[in-house]
Formats: C-alpha cells, sequence, structure tokens
C-alpha cells in the first residue's frame, strides 16, 4: 500500500486529519511582514506554527497519529524518534490520550530538548550518533515490544496531520503564489504539498534546506535516496538522513516546484532580522525558509507569499548567537 501512495491520497486524508485534530491544535494566525515587500511590491506572509502548544508544526502529525491508535495499543504505549520538536509532540499527544512515549533521541540533540520531552513524561532513551540512527533504533525496540513507532515523517496519518498547515494556510490567504517550506525528512514538504496541489495547483511549493543539511534534496536531484555527507547546521530541527524507503521521497519529488538551499550565513541573518525587527525569536530551521525567500526575493515581485515559521524551539547554541 505505502509503494502506492501518491500525493493524491495524502490529500484525501488532510481534511479529514483537520477535523480529528482541530480541537487539539491550535489554529496558528497569519502575519505580514510587511518591511520584506521592498522594492519589488511583494506581499509577505508568516504562517505562526511556532504558537503551537509544543512550538512546532509536529504536534499537528503527532495527534492526528496518536489519536487512531486502538484501545489495545494505547495500554501499550508508542514509541518514536526525534531531535527535540517530534518528540516533544508525540509526549504531548500521548499524554493527552493517557498513554505512554518513549522517545529515542540521538547524541546530537540539544540538551534542553532533551530535557522538556522528559517533562512532559515520556522516557527519553539515547541512541545513534545521528537522527537517522535513532529513529532505527527506536523502530527495532518497537517492534521487540509490540508497541506501535510512530515516525517523525515516514507514515502517512503523520503527514495527513502536517498537511493541516495548509489547509489552514489557505483558508487564510487564497491567492497565494508560492510557499516557503523548511525540509528535512519531508513530512511537511509532503503534506502540504499534497495540500496545496489538490486545492490550489497554482500555488508553488518551495522546498528550502540548509546547505550543510540536505540529504532529501540531493536524493530528488540524484532519483534515489541518498547517503550524503552532513556538517554542523543551525536548522538542527531539519538535520539527519532518510530512512531507507520512506514515503516522503516519491511524495516530495512530486509536490516540490522549487528547491532552495541556504547557507548559515543567510540562515543567521534571518534569525538575527525577526529578531531586531519583529523581537521574535525562532529556531534554526524557520529561519532556512525566510532566508529562502529574502535570497530569491526579485522573483516574486508583485505576488503573494507565505513562509511557514515551523517552529521557536530554539537552542541554547542557537540563541546564543542572535
Amino acid at each position: 500500500m505505502t509503494e502506492a501512495l501518491s500525493a493524491i491520497d495524502i490529500a484525501s486524508s488532510v481534511s479529514a486529519a483537520y477535523e480529528r485534530i482541530r480541537s487539539s491544535v491550535r489554529f496558528t494566525p497569519v502575519v505580514e511582514l510587511s518591511s520584506l515587500g521592498g522594492p519589488h511590491q511583494t506581499r509577505v506572509f508568516a504562517k505562526m506554527e511556532n504558537l503551537q502548544s509544543t512550538g512546532s508544526f509536529k504536534l499537528r502529525g503527532a495527534t492526528n497519529r496518536v489519536m487512531q491508535l486502538s484501545a489495545a495499543e494505547r495500554r501499550c504505549g508508542v514509541v518514536t524518534a526525534s531531535n527535540g520538536n517530534h518528540g516533544l509532540a508525540v509526549a504531548a499527544a500521548a499524554a493527552a490520550v493517557d498513554t505512554v512515549a518513549e522517545v529515542f533521541v540521538s547524541s546530537v540533540v540539544a540538551p534542553e530538548r532533551a530535557q522538556r520531552i522528559a517533562d512532559l513524561g515520556a522516557k527519553v532513551t539515547h541512541a545513534g550518533k545521528n537522527p537517522l540512527e535513532a529513529e532505527l533504533a527506536a523502530r527495532s525496540a518497537a517492534e521487540a515490544s509490540g508497541r506501535v513507532y510512530i515516525p517523525p515523517y515516514n507514515d502517512p496519518q503523520v503527514i495527513a496531520g502536517q498537511g493541516t498547515v495548509a489547509f489552514e494556510l489557505l483558508e487564510q490567504l487564497p491567492q497565494l503564489d508560492a510557499v516557503f517550506i523548511a525540509t528535512g525528512g519531508g513530512g511537511l514538504l509532503s503534506g502540504m504539498g499534497a495540500w496545496i496541489k489538490h486545492a490550489s495547483p497554482r500555488t508553488a511549493v518551495i522546498g528550502c534546506w540548509p546547505e550543510n543539511s540536505r540529504v532529501l534534496y540531493e536524493s530528488i536531484c540524484a532519483g534515489t535516496i541518498l547517503e550524503f555527507p552532513e556538517q554542523s547546521t543551525l536548522s538542527d530541527s531539519t538535520t539527519g538522513g532518510i530512512e531507507p524507503g520512506s514515503i516522503t521521497f516519491p511524495l516530495a519529488r512530486a509536490v516540490v516546484d522549487r528547491s532552495i538551499l541556504v547557507s548559515e550565513e543567510e540562515i543567521l541573518a534571518a534569525l538575527r532580522w525577526t529578531h531586531r525587527e519583529l523581537n521574535w525569536t525562532i529556531e534554526g530551521a524557520a529561519g532556512v525558509a525566510l532566508a529562502a525567500y529574502i535570497k530569491t526575493a526579485p522573483d516574486w515581485a508583485d505576488g503573494t507569499v507565505a513562509v511557514i515559521i515551523c517552529g521557536g524551539n530554539v537552542s541554547d547554541q542557537v540563541r546564543n548567537l542572535i
């Protein structure tokens, strides 16, 4: 079934996901960033997913998946892997339905994020040197114990939940020329892109990657899932490889209209701009999407675009640089 999964399949699940989770997540506002329009006369809006209760859009996908657990599955608990935001989301979603979560984190996780996951009642288990190794360890633990594994991106119901960002956004801004989406494993890009292609085909789906961590970008370019070397990045929420056979690979390829890479200097400049001009402190991944718009601003002259502010869980490292 997963081999044949298409963007149409995901789009058909997004509206149902929205009805399922709407009472458990926040309908996040859009804010116009008028000073970014500049001489190009572009209307630029920010979709504020950093205002979710766990600080990122990940709450949507986790809630959609957890709410569909059977009574027996809830009694056993769930397992996931995350460098922070998905772990927070699964921990919160599990607590909301009175089940327990175990979250595997890699050695690159920010300590304060691991602590926040534990504070929500989840068991935190350290495994692996990178997010992909933590994901594989988590899946093995789930299989060995008979618990449900909830991946951060490689699950149709998680992806459909993330797609509800686009469901809301197109209600708020029906005439969009482009949406800028920071991308790691591809769950947000796949879910949002699937709904946008269904509901507003004229809207360009822009995948945004840090140059230092771009496994899915390189895989899309190559036409197959690759292992690609990574370097340290301010966008820690988008780091890590792509799980072999991930359904997000063909989905992302199908929905993305343009891919943009941004440097660490461009990400930091975007983070500093939001802090200076708007008094916002957003995480590095959100800076990736904003930096991608700023880098290509002339291309969107006289248009209307949205930038997804995907999270606000800022690591101490990034906070100190801003």
